[in-house]
């Protein structure tokens, strides 16, 4: 019989900080721009000593990268456990992942606004790169399906998805600074 292991106080607090960390940092990147948020702000608002934001992280551009990595990893699987579901069409795949994601920006405005954030592109790392071509990807592979049944009209797939994206981006920023409600029609 096995013991089950429990992670030691300091670990868990480890973890607690790293999270408050990547919190602090997620709502001034998208509050006060990444050039702004410098990291006495960040461990401000975190309520750590400056200090400890490199016990975590290399560097400010290492947090943004998590930050951002963690983001575009959360909503691909959104778009994949949604695009899974095929009782719906793709028109209406799309419009059940828009809608998740516009919740989020009613309940998390700053995760919403850091999912489609293209400001910071000069900072990101080739591993957040790659997760936010895997986001792009997940999405065009649900306008490819609907293409391919006739529903989502000519042209290629690419520039359909980066319109959509592009439209959910301005439909996210509206509701995140709450200029429009869930309950409004446009949404």
């Amino acid at each position: 019989m096995t013991t089950p292991v429990t992670p030691l106080p300091g670990r868990r607090d480890a973890e607690g900080t790293r999270q408050k960390l990547l919190r602090a940092a997620l709502e001034l990147f998208t509050g006060e721009g990444f050039l702004a948020s410098t990291t006495p702000i960040i461990a401000q608002r975190a309520g750590v000593a400056e200090g400890t934001i490199y016990r975590h992280f290399t560097s400010k551009e290492h947090l943004l990268n998590e930050v951002y990595r963690g983001t575009q990893r959360w909503a691909t699987g959104v778009v994949k456990e949604v695009d899974a579901d095929r009782s719906l069409k793709a028109p209406g795949r799309l419009t059940r992942i828009a809608r998740r994601f516009v919740e989020t920006a009613e309940h998390d405005p700053a995760g919403a606004r850091m999912l489609l954030r293209q400001r910071d592109a000069n900072f990101l790392d080739v591993p957040s790169r790659d997760a936010a071509r895997e986001f792009r990807e997940a999405v065009q592979q649900v306008v490819a399906a609907g293409k391919a049944d006739g529903m989502v009209r000519a042209g290629p797939a690419e520039l359909w998805t980066s319109i959509w994206l592009v439209i959910l981006a301005f439909i996210i920023e509206r509701v995140a600074s709450r200029e429009w409600t869930m309950d409004q029609p446009q949404v």
